[in-house]
């Protein structure tokens, strides 16, 4: 599998420090870096482009797509894959009516891409008849939404939308993680309790959204142990943008992750960088220094590899 991502300088710096020691001795021409990641091989060009190669390109690349996402939040996200390029060409930006104009389920997620913070996941409900009123407010363009503005919007809608959320905190990630679980197994679990949660407490539906982040069979083979699964699910890249009630779990999940993320940086009474970059290097080796590696089990994801970053501004 071959993915193509394309990122702004920013994501570009935090790349080149984070592959620091995973880079092949030789560099591809026109490239700034070519680096291991586990069973993928990470290409970072001159010109933004970052190509994964490998067994496993859809889960790296996936959380660069998220850092872009964070870095780049009024640009739309340019990835290609090798598997289905041509089908995503056709359809990845159309929005279909039918779908946009009915009462629906969807859900999203944040905080995967952050090393501090906890990965929220959202199902939301969106009946037609509020789509004017969410319009107004702006929800539709909720990729272009700062988090100041989504403090200020998110109560606006919040009493009027039905939903439902999980929040799974680092500690608990790194419990999973080490037991086998892989960030989008995670995901799909939280995702399918959400949708089964809420697709109960109400009356009628037209669709089930998920912004998908799998193709749709590994999304179910994540659930083959789950014994409630949600299965009439339409899965759409970039469904934000194609759907209210995904554009709605979108900016929920996003509005309680910065109160959880407010409260970590309250207990450790730290001002914490959003995402895995030098600065929250440097942030989570003042917080080892001062209450032990232990600590970090607590509030950041262990497995990022930022973890080995902090080990060494700590020798």
């Amino acid at each position: 599998m071959t993915i193509s991502l394309k990122v702004c300088e920013r994501t570009m710096k935090e790349m080149d420090e984070f592959f620091e020691d995973f880079k092949r001795p030789k560099t591809p021409d026109y490239a700034v870096f070519q680096a291991d990641d586990a069973d993928t091989v990470v290409t970072l060009y001159q010109s933004g482009k970052a190509v994964f190669q490998g067994r496993d390109a859809d889960l790296s690349s996936q959380f660069w797509v998220e850092r872009e996402r964070h870095n780049n939040p009024t640009k739309k996200i340019e990835i290609t894959n090798s598997e289905d390029k041509k089908k995503e060409e056709k359809v990845k930006e159309t929005v279909d009516p039918r779908i946009y104009n009915s009462t629906s389920i969807g859900s999203d997620e944040v905080g995967t891409g952050d090393y501090f913070g906890p990965i929220v996941v959202c199902a939301a409900y969106v009946k037609k008849e509020d789509i004017p009123f969410l319009e107004e407010l702006g929800v539709k363009d909720s990729k272009q939404m700062t988090d100041e503005k989504i403090l200020e919007v998110v109560p606006k809608f919040i009493n009027t939308v039905k939903y439902e959320c999980t929040i799974l905190s680092n500690k608990e990630y790194n419990e999973k993680y080490a037991s086998g679980y892989n960030m989008n197994k995670l995901k799909a679990i939280l995702h399918n309790k959400m949708l089964y949660k809420l697709r109960s407490e109400v009356d009628h539906y037209d669709y089930i959204v998920v912004d998908q982040f799998a193709e749709k069979y590994v999304y179910f083979s994540y659930l083959k142990e789950s014994q409630a699964v949600v299965r009439n699910i339409t899965f759409m890249t970039k469904a934000e943008n194609k759907c209210l009630a995904v554009a709605c779990a979108s900016l929920i999940s996003r509005f309680v992750f910065l109160k959880e993320f407010a409260k970590i940086s309250k207990s450790v009474d730290e001002l914490l960088p959003k995402g895995a970059g030098t600065e929250v290097d440097k942030k989570a080796a003042i917080i080892a220094k001062k209450f032990g590696m232990d600590k970090l089990n607590e509030i950041a994801k262990i497995n990022f590899k930022n973890t080995e970053k902090v080990k060494e501004l700590l020798q």
